[in-house]
């Protein structure tokens, strides 16, 4: 089983560490890790954010562990060697266009929340957000008009293709958990958002299993911090994915517990070959300060032994960990604890 270890920038190297001695803990045999640099390390030691032979061992593995990518050294140089660009690479390279972002609250941290405890109790989502279209990869720039005026202008736009790929991963998703589906978009201004609402549509009468709805995206968001308990599996484009799933983070608590996944369509002999992720950033102000929580990291590591391994058992046990840990008062700096990073992991370890 080939990982691509990717540490990153940051405190990335930190809840890696964490998350690698979970995985050690398993013995799980036939392992074959390979780490390399990636990001402003990336940069750094070899002059781009996505070196050569990053590339390649992404290429060759079944499953790629990322840490975190951003280092404020890097923040004036060209946009195509910024460490930001080496995540984006590879979501191109390795064709991976399904982002599964699980927001659950866990016991306990309800008071954590920015929502009244009963409400933030509600959260159990699944947030399906597509990895390679809309505004990211559109064509854009920067144009001087007629009258003198500088003009930024990015375009949005999905092939129906596009969209009936990651539809069909969301109704499977939902397949999973309670049958419920709701589709985000911004059908009543946006041509992009109507396509996408046909096209979704069109591929829910294969799922006459699955309930389907739909929700305009500034409702959506006004929705999630009203009544959470409503969403069961929501599917919605890059842009509207990005900002909703960050939001339904801060709903459980903190960015510090959720983990991702992104998925594409090439199957190895194990799974679904995958990208697996915290989605918080690098945190360059508490990096090497062992303040880091690793929970994300070690949740990341969950999702890739679930998807593309096919280790349910383990992932099981991995998040049942995680959770007793929570539960019994570990607590980082994010949710308002002292424990650290290699404490947290500790923790993790023991429970496990």
């Amino acid at each position: 089983m080939k990982i691509a270890v990717l540490p990153g920038d940051g405190i990335g190297p930190e809840i890696m560490r964490e998350a690698l001695r979970v995985l050690d803990a398993l013995g799980l045999e036939g392992l074959e890790l390979t780490q390399c640099d990636v990001g402003g390390a990336g940069y750094k030691q070899h002059g781009h954010p996505l070196p050569p032979a990053t590339l390649e061992a992404a290429k060759q593995a079944d499953a790629v562990l990322f840490g975190a990518v951003g280092d404020p050294d890097c923040d004036n140089l060209e946009r195509a060697l910024r460490p930001e660009q080496a995540i984006l690479g590879l979501r191109r390279e390795l064709e991976l266009f399904a982002n599964l972002r699980p927001a659950t609250m866990f016991s306990g941290l309800e008071d954590l929340s920015g929502l009244k405890p009963e409400i933030a109790g509600q959260i159990d989502l699944l947030i399906v957000r597509e990895l390679n279209g809309d505004v990211y990869f559109g064509e854009k720039g920067i144009r001087t008009l007629d009258d003198g005026r500088r003009q930024g202008w990015d375009m949005m736009a999905y092939a129906e293709d596009e969209v009936r790929r990651i539809a069909h991963v969301a109704f499977r998703a939902a397949q999973g958990r309670k049958k419920r589906l709701c589709s985000v978009d911004k059908a009543n201004v946006l041509e992009t958002s109507q396509l996408w609402r046909d096209v979704v549509v069109e591929v829910s009468a294969e799922y006459p299993d699955v309930e389907l709805t739909h929700m305009y995206v500034d409702n959506a968001a006004m929705q999630l911090v009203k009544a959470p308990g409503q969403f069961d599996v929501v599917v919605t484009g890059n842009l509207f994915g990005d900002i909703l799933s960050d939001q339904a983070s801060m709903c459980v608590g903190s960015i510090g517990l959720l983990a991702s996944a992104s998925l594409g369509a090439q199957q190895t002999q194990y799974g679904t070959k995958g990208l697996y992720e915290p989605i918080h950033g690098s945190a360059p102000d508490i990096a090497g300060q062992g303040k880091a929580n690793p929970m994300a990291m070690i949740l990341s590591l969950a999702m890739m032994l679930r998807h593309s391994f096919g280790r349910e058992a383990e992932a099981v046990r991995i998040e049942a960990a995680v959770s007793r840990a929570l539960a019994d008062g570990v607590r980082g700096g994010d949710l308002g604890g002292s424990d650290g990073t290699a404490a947290i992991g500790d923790a993790v370890l023991a429970r496990l």
